[in-house]
């Protein structure tokens, strides 16, 4: 294989994020301050219908004080998927919570409902579902299942920037949301989170547990811990929003080509009323074991030059933070037969053609 590897993900910083940080050094303030402030309403405005939005220094900080604010404490339950990155459980388990975990919906690989309902019990206190790959969940019916049995929803959209369920905007439906900043994600600070809230109240406790538990100086109201974003991420951040959704019309299209033209392999539905943002373009190796899916893998890699990843090969229940033993039959078949494909906005038409070519050959000589 002589071709140069199409990688699997690749974050895209240019000369305008270059000059945004240039900017912030030549100003002096490089702690939390101005930028991170029109960062903020800048994300409420396009990505967040207006809801107050409060940076920090990491997706998984926002889960965390998520779930803070929403009063969770040891000895409560939060639903959560299993198959999903562990960051989604972790943030419930470091509180001393017990993140409950139910299956998926195998063709959206978002979290079922109908589990959801069966995992409530009395010590259930909320429900954290995750848009995966950038596909919303069934937010419509998580909601109504929430206000039934009196439970708070944060949302997890790491990987859902700009995702919409029938016109509304993920990171809109439960008391709160957290998105991803990562370097890979569909936009990127360098590092760092956004929490969306749907209260003032909810906005100023995120606020306050970020920021030591003080919005002055000295003047601790409740504990909190040191989760801020600098201005030198957010100004990465801002001019990163900009062209976020020219960035997403460029993976919708890349998405439609492969959906067209990619053969024996099961590409990613999207559930009526969906707007899909691909953070990955998720394939699946139909009745395969792990092993044939990663030999799979290894052929688009080594024969074609396709880079791809495996999103996610271990359930998270299964993981040794947690390892139970759970009847998720949906959970065990994704993670058996995903595969990711290159879908971001750096994926040139001639590369496209290429992975199509390579995807078909392989699943051809597997047939």
């Amino acid at each position: 294989m002589n071709k140069p590897m199409i990688p699997a993900a690749k974050p895209i910083i240019g000369d305008d994020e270059r000059r945004a940080v240039d900017r912030v050094l030549a100003s002096g303030m490089v702690a939390q301050g101005p930028e991170v402030a029109e960062f903020e309403k800048e994300f409420s405005a396009q990505l967040a219908g207006s809801r107050e939005c409060v940076a920090v220094n990491s997706g998984t900080s926002g889960q965390h004080l998520g779930l803070l604010a929403s009063g969770v404490k040891p000895g409560d339950e939060v639903i959560v998927p299993s198959f999903t990155f562990a960051a989604t459980a972790n943030s419930v388990a470091v509180i001393g919570a017990t993140p409950v975990f139910v299956d998926i919906d195998i063709d959206t690989f978002c979290i079922d409902p109908s589990a959801i309902e069966d995992a409530i019990t009395d010590r259930t206190v909320g429900i954290q579902p995750v848009h995966l790959y950038g596909h919303p969940a069934a937010m419509d019916r998580i909601v109504e299942i929430a206000k039934k049995h009196s439970l708070f929803v944060g949302e997890d959209a790491a990987q859902a920037h700009g995702a919409e369920l029938n016109g509304q905007q993920v990171g809109t439906f439960g008391q709160w949301a957290m998105f991803s900043l990562y370097p890979t994600k569909n936009m990127t600070s360098g590092e760092g989170g956004m929490v969306s809230a749907e209260s003032p109240e909810i906005a100023r406790t995120l606020r306050l547990l970020r920021n030591q538990g003080m919005e002055k100086q000295y003047a601790n109201e409740i504990p909190g811990l040191n989760n801020r974003m600098t201005d030198i991420h957010a100004a990465i951040g801002r001019v990163q929003l900009t062209k976020l959704e020219e960035w997403t019309k460029r993976r919708q299209e890349l998405a439609a080509h492969f959906d067209a033209h990619l053969q024996g392999v099961v590409v990613p539905k999207v559930a009526d009323g969906a707007t899909h943002v691909y953070h990955q373009y998720t394939i699946r190796i139909d009745g395969a074991s792990a092993q044939e899916r990663d030999r799979f893998a290894q052929a688009l890699r080594e024969e074609h030059g396709v880079g791809c990843g495996v999103y996610y090969p271990t359930p998270v229940h299964r993981l040794p933070a947690f390892e139970l033993e759970l009847d998720l039959p949906n959970t065990e078949k994704a993670a058996r037969e995903v595969l990711s494909l290159p879908v971001h906005p750096s994926v040139s038409d001639a590369d496209r053609d290429r992975i199509v070519e390579a995807v078909n050959t392989v699943a051809t000589a597997g047939a």
